[in-house]
């Protein structure tokens, strides 16, 4: 029997069906889950699984003087294949994310705010390839200077971006680890050590450091007078993580996972990515919203009132898909983001235009 000639009701159940199943797959698991930080068993540590975040008791506040700065931070990721925030700081007061860490498979990308020639916000970011590839724990130094920056992993120098300016001005803010502040782009591994100083490091301070994180005499990097923050995870069990260098910014494990300030339907040009998650989604967006064009198009088209059916379900589409964009704006799971309309209201039409295809080809 051709869908053309499915009883009315059949095809209202159908509908009712494909609108419910939007709706929970946009909108799943309808609250906060728990926090899945977990401290490492067997050593010293934090264990970030899908749901993860945490975030500093304190701002860090900006240096008197725009300083050179460094930061280490000793991570092992889940996956190669995956990408996620691992770092980030965030002014609440600009509503502007300063400094950025993040996995993009086996790169770690650095990114900073910044300005163009027109003196409007745009993000400057660069790729440290390979870096992460390699399924084992590694210590990343990041040291900045008035010559640019330096990126040394295990000690070992791994790549001097003399274009990418940093410094301590761009470490101030709210700290948060395993998520962005702004969206849900959570980041799987585990984090065994993270330092913060406001100055640059040598290269031979960066080798000598390396072996005091590897050896277990990471507390003598707390007698730098240049540290501003030093976590050794070395609590093994409760929700602060002392700051060996300033308590004001030690970091505390919500019991809930969270977004520190979710954005409500985000820029298409801010959410796009170069990474395969990004156009995962893109696709599944797509797919998703094409049942609902195809058979609410079937059920209008048959209706002699609904003279204009094409219109009227896309206009459906693009309305259930605002709903679940501003609905997501309240959960910290889900991303609410003008891509994900664009990309909903295109699947409706794609449905649309395959079920008129197949009603030309029954004729």
């Amino acid at each position: 029997m051709g869908i053309e000639r499915t009883p009315a009701t059949l095809l209202i159940a159908v509908c009712t069906f494909v609108l419910c199943g939007i709706l929970t797959a946009g909108l799943w698991p309808f609250n906060a889950p728990r926090n899945e930080v977990s401290w490492l068993s067997h050593a010293n540590g934090l264990h970030f699984r899908k749901y993860s975040s945490i975030l500093s008791a304190g701002p860090f506040n900006p240096q008197l003087a725009d300083s050179a700065c460094s930061l280490e931070i000793w991570l092992k990721p889940k996956r190669i294949r995956s990408s996620g925030t691992i770092l980030a700081f965030y002014q609440p007061e600009s509503h502007a994310t300063s400094f950025s860490l993040r996995q993009s498979l086996g790169d770690l990308v650095l990114q900073r705010a910044g300005q163009n020639v027109s003196g409007q916000a745009k993000k400057v970011k660069v790729y440290i390839e390979d870096i992460l590839s390699h399924q084992k724990a590694v210590l990343v130094t990041i040291s900045a200077g008035q010559s640019g920056t330096t990126v040394y992993s295990d000690g070992a120098l791994v790549k001097r971006l003399p274009n990418f300016k940093l410094s301590s001005q761009y470490l101030t803010g709210q700290l948060i680890v395993g998520n962005s502040p702004v969206t849900t782009d959570n980041w799987s591994g585990q984090l065994k050590g993270l330092a913060l100083y406001n100055r640059e490091l040598t290269a031979d301070e960066v080798s000598q450091h390396f072996l005091n994180w590897t050896n277990g005499s990471q507390p003598n990097l707390a007698k730098s007078v240049s540290a501003v923050a030093l976590y050794l995870f070395n609590e093994g069990n409760g929700n602060t993580i002392a700051n060996h260098a300033d308590s004001a910014t030690d970091l505390l494990i919500p019991e809930r996972f969270f977004v520190l300030h979710p954005q409500f339907l985000e820029r298409p040009w801010d959410e796009f990515r170069w990474d395969w998650n990004y156009w995962k989604n893109v696709g599944i967006n797509v797919a998703g919203f094409i049942p609902l064009g195809f058979f609410f198009y079937a059920y209008f088209s048959r209706l002699r009132r609904a003279e204009h059916s094409a219109t009227i379900t896309i206009a459906l589409g693009f309305s259930v898909s605002l709903t679940i964009e501003v609905l997501q704006a309240l959960l910290p799971t889900r991303d609410s983001g003008m891509t994900d309309l664009i990309t909903n209201t295109l699947g409706t039409a794609v449905g649309v235009m395959a079920f008129r295809r197949r009603a030309v080809k029954a004729k």
